[in-house]
């Protein structure tokens, strides 16, 4: 990157021919009598102005731009510059990405440790670059970090790393930032001890937990964290942690209102159909302590393994089907799901949803997103699906081969009719 200047001169010459047009870069004017220059010298810029060039780049880019001159180097050097940073890891001939080099890495850590406060790691399929962040996270010992993240691009990755090594490094995190307050380690080897450590360093300032698919954490090592950690605003775990005991440790006078509620459902084994149930009065008691609450629940299961739920109501407010889910499962969630917010279906069967959709809008009151593909609805029941919410229904996305025109109404009578009730013009994608 170089050095550049921009110059920008206003000049005036009443003898120039009236059919000549002026040289790029330089504007005529009758009314001015006089040249003015501009010189705008990109190395004279704000330091304000620089620092936020410099957080949109890549760290290669910004440490090539900290060499073009004396002032840009300065604001390499603002502390305000390392608070958040995102070091990617990974092996070159299997990632799409480009990877933080080691060199960057080491003088990040030597130079700025003390300014970090939000980081994330991303890092790829690989087991090398998975032990790649563990070891960085074993060195941020100067650090007061407030949000960690640790983000894999693709499954294994952290689940591939030693179980010890991986505990080592977070633990050095969890001792040395005493002001943590979010964060995302969903998919790693994480146990319970270390999150006792977490708490026990961390009780006053943890907001936000992450943690889908942490085999080696218990149901016992939640409760560790929602009875220390009066602050917990958010938190997602995969339904085998679920149980009543949370969900009363949840709605506990000394703890804090719950935001936001995150449950992937997913098989332990595969071919599992039983799933435990969560009693009517422990969601009654969650609700009754945070009324606003936000339950989203994400379902990775298969039609037969559904049965175990919705068969009584349950507080869910937004709910996504990432695999096929069956007419009589959509039938439940239109009678036991009054507080449904935002559904979403990825996939059914070949038999139409006609009766289960205008349940769901009937019962639903509070319904205003509604996602379909690879499923069967007519016309007619779209269009009263959509009747029934009305102008609520801000979010509508339904491929065009979901709908299905029947002997009432055809596919440009739909996107009409739709759009009627919307109140703004509406198509299918």
């Amino acid at each position: 990157m170089k050095r550049n200047s921009l110059s920008v001169v206003h000049n005036v010459d009443q003898s120039s021919p009236p059919g000549k047009q002026p040289k790029l870069g330089f504007c005529s004017s009758r009314n001015q009598t006089h040249e003015d220059t501009v010189l705008l010298d990109w190395g004279s810029l704000p330091h304000h102005v620089v620092l936020c060039i410099f957080q949109y780049l890549p760290l290669i880019d910004r440490a090539r731009a900290s060499s073009v001159c004396r002032r840009w180097n300065e604001v390499f050097h603002i502390p305000d510059l390392w608070r958040k940073f995102e070091f990617e890891l990974n092996q070159s001939a299997t990632s799409y990405f480009n990877s933080t080099h080691p060199d960057l890495i080491q003088q990040i850590i030597k130079k700025h440790a003390a300014h970090l406060q939000y980081v994330s790691f991303k890092v790829d399929s690989s087991t090398e670059s998975a032990e790649a962040a563990c070891d960085i996270l074993s060195q941020l010992v100067n650090c007061s970090i407030q949000t960690l993240g640790l983000i894999s691009t693709a499954k294994p990755s952290f689940m591939n790393v030693s179980k010890s090594h991986f505990v080592s490094a977070l633990t050095v995190v969890f001792v040395n930032s005493k002001s943590l307050s979010s964060i995302k380690i969903e998919d790693t080897p994480v146990d319970d001890p270390s999150l006792k450590i977490l708490v026990a360093n961390n009780s006053d300032t943890l907001r936000r937990l992450k943690m889908s698919s942490c085999p080696y954490v218990s149901s016992d090592g939640i409760l560790c964290v929602a009875d220390h950690c009066q602050g917990l605003r958010e938190l997602a775990l995969n339904y085998y942690m679920l149980s009543d005991e949370l969900l009363l440790a949840l709605s506990s006078e000394t703890h804090v209102n719950l935001e936001h509620l995150r449950i992937d459902v997913v098989s332990e084994n595969p071919g599992q159909i039983e799933f435990h149930s969560i009693q009517k009065q422990s969601w009654d008691a969650l609700i009754k302590h945070s009324p606003g609450v936000n339950v989203v629940m994400y379902f990775f299961l298969y039609e037969e393994e559904l049965e175990t739920f919705f068969k009584e109501d349950t507080p869910v407010t937004h709910l996504y089907f990432g695999r096929s889910v069956s007419k009589a499962v959509l039938g439940r969630i239109g009678l036991n799901c009054p507080g449904l917010i935002e559904l979403v279906v990825c996939a059914n069967g070949l038999q139409a949803l006609d009766n289960e959709l205008i349940c769901i809008g009937e019962h639903c009151k509070n319904l205003t997103a509604l996602g379909l593909s690879e499923c069967e609805v007519s016309g007619s029941a779209f269009i009263e699906f959509v009747r029934l919410c009305g102008r609520r229904l801000t979010q509508l996305s339904v491929t065009e081969e979901v709908l299905s025109p029947d002997g009432d109404y055809s596919l440009d009578e739909i996107h009409a009719e739709v759009s009627k009730y919307l109140g703004r013009i509406w198509f299918p994608d």
